[in-house]
């Protein structure tokens, strides 16, 4: 894997790791949740062989600067689509955890070119579920949210206290950016609710059946909302199941991409 930081029209300079083949006929656009680039390494890994896999670190994660321009999941799909624009990309697959998820859906949403070619949302954010609440997450102390988050959470768990103090600081300054992004209208976007039955492209929406961040039924009501959309749960999962069910995961992504032109419910 490699590592550039591309220089965008905006001003921003976006970090970028790289894996795979450069020329492969399949650019894979990974994008992760709160947690940092590294819950989605292994997706990144599994296209790898395949395809051109790119995994941006979303501006103000792990270090990185946020413009001011940067206020919203809007404006970072924005940034997204003219990625792919600058680097000539077309029939993408995005595939996106969490908060990843939302990016992927809003940026099927606003894809005027015609870019992208399939989206996978894994326990994604983004809309508003009568009946499904979302879950305060910075609310909850570690061990909830560990308990929130993971079919396990005994496996998963990590006491911050045992954790170097630098770390401690970065998780608390991602958390603060997912705030500052969401700050409008919490883990939702009205507008791209509106939107979600006009993307047509073939979507796949995967859920962990444990996760207790965004429910299953949360998940489905997803789907239901997406124009072309197949659900599918992934058993003895939480909120990221490319971390926990990782065969699982992959199967039912490999399975979908195989199928190709229709995902039909």
């Amino acid at each position: 894997m490699t590592t550039r930081t591309i220089a965008l029209p905006s001003g921003l300079d976006l970090t970028i790791d790289e894996t795979g083949t450069e020329d492969a006929a399949r650019a894979v656009l990974v994008l992760h949740g709160g947690g940092g680039p590294a819950t989605v390494a292994p997706i990144a890994a599994h296209f790898a062989s395949g395809s051109h896999v790119l995994v941006p670190t979303h501006p103000g994660w792990n270090g990185t600067h946020r413009p001011e321009s940067i206020v919203d999941i809007p404006a970072l799909a924005a940034v997204y689509l003219q990625l792919l624009a600058d680097e000539a990309l077309t029939d993408v697959l995005v595939v996106g955890s969490s908060i990843g998820g939302w990016i992927a859906a809003r940026m099927a949403a606003d894809d005027t070119e015609g870019r992208i070619a399939h989206i996978v949302i894994i326990d994604g954010a983004g809309i508003d579920v009568p009946g499904e609440p979302v879950v305060n997450f910075a609310a909850l102390s570690p061990r909830e949210q560990a308990e929130h988050s993971w079919h396990d959470p005994d496996r998963f768990f990590v006491d911050p206290s045992q954790l170097p103090p630098e770390r401690v600081a970065a998780q608390r300054a991602n958390m603060q950016t997912m705030g500052a992004l969401t700050s409008a209208h919490g883990m939702s976007d009205p507008d791209l609710q509106a939107r979600l039955g006009s993307i047509l492209i073939p979507a796949l929406v995967l859920w962990g059946d444990s996760d207790q961040v965004f429910t299953p039924g949360y998940g489905r009501a997803y789907a239901a909302a997406l124009g072309n959309a197949r659900f599918e749960l992934i058993p003895d999962a939480g909120h990221l199941p490319q971390l926990e069910q990782p065969a699982a995961t992959f199967e039912a992504i490999d399975a979908f991409l195989a199928q190709g032109l229709d995902a039909s419910r």
